[in-house]
C-alpha cells in the first residue's frame, strides 16, 4: 500500500497508574486505538512482577506516585529488562530522566496520550519527531 500507515513498533503497553478513573480511561481508550494493554496495575510490586515474567511489552506508561512506592522503581525494572518507559505524571523528578524516554504531564487529553505514544514509537524507530503534543517533554538521550 503506497499511502498506508507506517507500521508501529509500540503496540503492547503496560499501564501503571494508581488513580482508578485515569487507569480505566487509558486502558479503554488505548484499546480502542488498537493498542494491546498487557496489564494495568496500581502498584510497583505487580508491575515489576509482570516485567520480570518476561511478558511482551513495548512501552511502560508509569505514574511516579504509586500505592506502594515510586514509578521510578518500575522504570528501573523496565530499563533493566530493556523496555521503554514514558512517565505520565503531574510532576516528574530529575531522577526520571535517565530511566525513561519522556514525560507526559497530567492532566492530559487522551489524544495527547496517543500522540505521545506515537512520538515514542518514532524515537524507537530512530526517527526525529517534528512536533510534540502539548504536555510532552522528551528527555535528552546519550549518543
Amino acid at each position: 500500500m503506497l499511502f498506508g500507515r507506517k507500521k508501529r513498533v509500540v503496540e503492547r503497553l503496560l499501564i501503571v497508574e494508581d488513580e482508578p478513573l485515569i487507569a480505566f480511561d487509558n486502558e479503554r481508550f488505548l484499546g480502542d486505538e488498537g493498542y494491546v494493554v498487557v496489564g494495568t496495575f496500581d502498584c510497583v510490586a505487580d508491575a515489576v512482577a509482570l516485567i520480570a515474567s518476561g511478558a511482551s511489552i513495548d512501552l511502560v506508561l508509569s505514574d511516579i506516585s504509586l500505592a506502594d512506592g515510586s514509578g521510578l522503581d518500575v522504570a528501573r525494572a523496565a530499563s533493566a529488562a530493556g523496555l521503554h518507559v514514558l512517565f505520565v505524571t503531574g510532576d516528574c523528578p530529575a531522577a526520571a530522566h535517565g530511566l525513561g524516554l519522556g514525560w507526559l504531564a497530567k492532566p492530559y487529553a487522551l489524544r495527547n496520550l496517543t500522540q505521545a505514544i506515537t512520538i515514542i514509537d518514532q524515537l524507537v524507530q530512530g526517527e526525529t519527531p517534528k512536533r510534540l503534543p502539548e504536555g510532552l517533554t522528551l528527555f535528552k538521550r546519550e549518543a
